[in-house]
């Protein structure tokens, strides 16, 4: 009798360290680190991240967040330029200036 209780016990004991284990690796990821490390992923043609990335957030907050990154990044190149963000942009894009 007690080695079923004993055996029981520490079906629990393993199963309860197993979850804590697993809940470890797991963290939430806000939508501005998931556009930055989707964006890089790209950059670096690693897909395996970008996939990992797409993940963390719904597609909708992604494409927010990956909007908003184009949005600084494109103000900032154009503060370094000193030139407009639409001159950037255009000149990014390989699009000619209006």
């Amino acid at each position: 009798m007690w080695a079923r209780v004993r055996k029981s016990c520490a079906r629990v004991l393993r199963s309860l360290r197993v979850e804590a284990d697993t809940h470890k690796d797991t963290r939430t990821h806000n939508l501005f680190e998931a556009a930055a490390v989707y964006v890089s992923a790209r950059a670096e043609d690693d897909q395996e991240q970008v996939d990992e990335a797409a993940g963390w957030v719904s597609p909708e907050a992604l494409s927010f967040g990956v909007s908003e990154l184009a949005c600084r990044a494109v103000i900032a190149l154009a503060r370094e330029r000193d030139e407009s963000p639409q001159t950037v942009a255009r000149d990014l894009l390989g699009i000619p200036a209006a």
